[in-house]
């Protein structure tokens, strides 16, 4: 994917893609009636309060504040846990060595800015893609 300098990049196992989602973002404390939602949540929201209308949400992207601030994996695995099925993205601070950590969480993409996709271009994500491959409790259960 060539890069653009204002778009959103979007990293998959497969590499750089343009954004397919066109809707908003609803905040966790918006009227989470309907299908096809989307939300956006911070580190710290209260995930009990969303167990009701998980299978309403098909996005949800969690908000990283800073590269060392870690609570976004523990929330994107208690999703997991709770039973969300729907696309999960990491989005902000994340960074190309993070990137089997996220996969392993439980996230589906990272959102990362043009900025970040400069300086890390799409060959040091993809040397992150295999993340099944560093996974040691998989390689202790085999």
């Amino acid at each position: 994917m060539s890069q653009n300098t204002t778009a959103t990049v979007i990293m998959r196992d497969r590499g750089f893609v343009a954004d397919d989602w066109g809707g908003a973002f609803l905040p966790p404390d918006a009227d989470l009636h309907g299908e096809g939602l989307a939300l956006e949540l911070g580190v710290q929201t209260d995930l009990e309060d969303l167990r009701a209308h998980l299978s309403q949400i098909i996005l949800i992207r969690i908000r990283f504040g800073g590269f060392a601030d870690g609570r976004g994996f523990t929330v994107a695995r208690r999703l997991r846990a709770m039973g969300y099925t729907g696309r999960l993205r990491a989005a902000g601070h994340v960074l190309a060595d993070q990137y089997a950590m996220a996969r392993r969480a439980g996230f589906d993409e990272v959102e990362i800015a043009p900025a970040i996709a400069a300086r890390q271009p799409e060959d040091q994500w993809l040397a992150r893609a295999d993340w099944r491959a560093g996974d040691y409790q998989a390689r202790l259960k085999g």
